[in-house]
């Protein structure tokens, strides 16, 4: 992995060293032409001086003096360029010109160009190399280079100014930029929910780069879609995520191991898919000038607590799972700056059904058992959640992507609603509601201490988010799933991460290295966002 990230490194190294060598063969362009310039509107103006003041001396003719003046530019307006090059770019105008402001760079200028011309006068004077260039227009063209290079260099830097504080650019919308989307772990649970709303808007070509673990069902019905790429590799190898990364605009980094059952299997396969890859994608990503990247992180960062918790309270991990997702969001806000802008979406308990279902989270579980079996088996009654419909989940991924960059650069954000913060015991009684043969079983406390309940004002606020489903509409759709037949079997692995990693997850194991181990260790409850 360590070899991934380097390649990501150097990629961008290279591509930074490309961008400055072509600004600086355009800038040495534009100043030969600009000294060029000078030199010939300066021999001009002096042409047109003799002939307005200065009457020809006898034997003279204007014919002869206009070529006199063309053949001093043919013969020397070569070395007077390379002279005014050489000392502009001992001068730094090629290197750290754009760090010069105000007056002194002015001066810089105003500088550079007298020591220029003074060396060409010097050697159109006292060496012998038939220059011969009029001393009057060498004046006029020491006058004008100065004059148009201060012009040149001001008001680029002035126009910089005015297009960097230009409020359209940072609140204009997404949509106008974003055309190529990067969707890595698209086939799952969220990501199955998600593709649909990105191909359904029309503008927006979508890439998906997902092992395909699970099969292809979750994503059947897309896979002939002209819109949409499949790319079938593990998002851990470097090479496939630099080849998927070429052309994008976005990243949506939805790949995990999810769940803290699923990742107590084996702590390194957790540490090595959650971490190391997510920082992997992040450096490629920013490699290959990707600004926008949105990461699924989890509200099971916040542990437990008896407060309301919005996005800066402090985090209190209680299994490897969250401290994954802490780790990488800390490796993620880390890398940001002003050309990658990371978003953080910390996810409710997820709920419902998408392109792939499943039956390992707690209201699709207790609503299954309680229309198979006649049980709704409660643990932890009394433990607070907070919950969000998967079709609402990928709503907030594709609200961040059609915001502006301003309100979502570097921010992280909760998503759900207020209102959907349930304790486990009103689940269970929610579920006997709308299944009431089903007898409800408490089994009282169990290993998870998880207990939180969250604020959404922010996700609210800023992007005007609002979930379109209820928990009550979500177990109404289980129940319409296994009642009509479209789930035979809700205890199939391929419906549980937890089952399914545990019968085929375990050739997936490879080391990790040292960094992401104390990245691990270091997601203590202080943390905070």
């Amino acid at each position: 992995m360590q070899s991934g990230v380097c390649l990501a490194r150097r990629i961008h190294i290279l591509r930074e060293r490309q961008r400055v060598t072509r600004e600086m063969l355009l800038r040495l362009v534009a100043d030969a032409l600009l000294v060029n310039t000078s030199v010939v509107v300066a021999l001009a103006l002096r042409f047109a001086w003799l002939v307005a003041f200065e009457p020809p001396r006898p034997g003279e003719h204007y014919k002869e003096i206009l070529w006199q003046y063309l053949t001093a530019y043919l013969n020397s307006g070569w070395l007077l360029t390379a002279i005014c090059l050489t000392v502009f770019a001992a001068n730094g105008f090629y290197t750290c010109g754009r760090f010069y402001s105000g007056r002194y760079k002015a001066l810089v200028i105003a500088q550079a160009v007298s020591l220029a011309y003074l060396i060409f006068g010097f050697l159109s004077r006292f060496v012998d190399w038939q220059i011969n260039f009029p001393r009057g227009a060498l004046v006029f063209a020491w006058i004008i280079t100065t004059a148009v290079l201060m012009t040149a260099r001001l008001w680029s830097l002035a126009w910089r100014t005015v297009v960097r504080y230009e409020p359209r650019n940072a609140d204009s919308p997404a949509k106008g930029r974003i055309r190529n989307i990067l969707v890595i772990g698209g086939a799952g649970y969220i990501g199955s929910a998600l593709l649909p709303k990105l191909l359904a808007k029309g503008h927006y070509r979508v890439r998906l780069l997902d092992r395909l673990l699970y099969g292809t069902e979750a994503v059947e019905d897309l896979l002939d879609h002209p819109r949409l790429e499949v790319v079938q590799a593990d998002f851990r190898h470097v090479d496939k995520v630099v080849d998927a990364m070429q052309g994008v605009d976005a990243v949506i980094h939805l790949g995990a191991i999810v769940g803290d059952p699923a990742c107590a299997l084996d702590e390194e396969l957790t540490i090595e898919v959650n971490l190391m890859a997510t920082r992997m994608i992040a450096e490629v990503a920013k490699g290959c000038g990707v600004s926008r990247f949105i990461f699924a992180s989890t509200c099971s960062v916040y542990g437990a607590s008896g407060e309301l918790l919005n996005e800066r309270s402090a985090l209190n991990p209680v299994s490897l799972y969250a401290r994954s997702k802490i780790a990488s969001e800390r490796v993620l806000l880390e890398m940001a700056d002003s050309s990658f802008a990371p978003t953080i979406l910390r996810f409710g308990t997820i709920y419902g059904l998408s392109g792939r279902a499943r039956f390992d989270l707690v209201i699709n579980l207790l609503t299954a058992k309680a229309i198979v079996e006649g049980k709704i088996t409660v643990r932890g009654s009394d433990q607070w959640r907070p919950f969000v419909h998967v079709d609402d989940a990928a709503l907030a991924v594709f609200k961040v992507l059609e915001a502006p960059i301003s309100p979502i650069r570097n921010q992280v954000f909760n998503v759900g609603s207020d209102e959907q913060n349930f304790t486990i015991g009103q689940i269970g009684e929610l579920i006997q509601e709308l299944v009431p043969a089903a007898e409800t079983v408490d089994l009282g406390q169990d290993g998870d201490r998880r207990n939180y309940r969250v604020d959404f004002s922010k996700i609210r606020t800023t992007l005007g988010f609002t979930p379109q489903w209820r928990v009550k509409d979500g177990i109404e759709q289980v129940i319409e799933a296994i009642s009509s037949g479209r789930v035979v079997d809700y205890r199939d692995a391929r419906y549980s991460n937890v089952k399914f990693l545990s019968d085929e997850g375990a050739d997936c194991l490879t080391k990790t290295n040292g960094w992401a181990r104390e990245l691990i260790e270091r997601a203590v409850p202080h943390y905070a966002a």
